[in-house]
């Protein structure tokens, strides 16, 4: 069985490497859903490691509608990335009904060839599922990456399994994968599991501090902007 892990920096996707992952997923932020990593991070990454990477294209947290300027940013990272050498890439995008936007899509999964290309799990949004597998496998994506529509994988097992039962791609079972479960989703067909092994080291003594966290940018029904007439009323104010 496939095992992709899903790292989030260059000390991750090593311990990933000597554990034994067959291949991982870079990304960073892994606290919003991950987003696309730094040209640093991705080039480290490609130098050290000997297994497959695969990249995260995400130019931003929140919702998965994106503007021309956003898709325009996607777009310039897949090609960036096939120069680096990846294996693979990882993205998609949605209509604002939560429905697949196709013709987005499609241009990715094009852009990215011969690259294998993995749909997220923005496919949890998706209202029909069995639809989008469809318009999927015909656009060429190799791997959906999935929890089978539920909060995670375990709860929607039963979902991942009828799932490729109904596609010639991977199904691969992501969100909650770990050492106690993952031996369900072997037992069901599937070929692929995706995780992250996360725990938390590097200690620092925060208390007192101003937290960096900012709760007003975590929003995932909107998209945090600069909006232009609120900075030229600053830049007025003192020039």
């Amino acid at each position: 069985m496939l095992v992709e892990v899903c790292a989030n920096s260059l000390e991750s996707a090593l311990n990933a490497q000597k554990a034994g992952a067959d291949r991982i997923e870079l990304c960073s932020e892994l606290g919003v859903g991950g987003v696309t990593p730094s040209h640093g991070l991705l080039e480290l990454v490609q130098r050290d490691l000997k297994i497959p990477v695969h990249v995260l294209i995400r130019p931003r947290s929140a919702h998965f509608t994106y503007s021309d300027a956003e898709f325009e940013v996607m777009k310039a990272d897949i090609v960036q990335c096939k120069k680096m050498g990846v294996k693979g890439i990882v993205s998609g995008v949605l209509l604002k009904d939560g429905t697949l936007d196709v013709e987005r899509t499609r241009e990715l999964v094009t852009l990215a060839k011969p690259l294998h290309f993995t749909f997220h799990r923005a496919f949890e949004w998706i209202p029909n599922p069995l639809v989008a597998l469809t318009e999927l496998e015909a656009m060429g994506v190799d791997t959906v990456l999935t929890s089978g529509g539920q909060t995670s994988a375990e709860k929607g097992i039963k979902n991942l399994g009828a799932w490729q039962q109904q596609t010639s791609m991977t199904i691969m079972a992501g969100g909650g994968v770990a050492p106690q479960n993952a031996p369900m989703f072997k037992a069901i067909g599937l070929s692929a599991i995706h995780c992250s092994g996360t725990s938390f080291g590097n200690p620092t003594d925060v208390a007192g501090k101003i937290s960096m966290n900012s709760s007003k940018h975590l929003a995932e029904d909107e998209v945090a902007v600069t909006n232009e007439a609120v900075v030229r009323r600053i830049i007025q104010a003192v020039k």
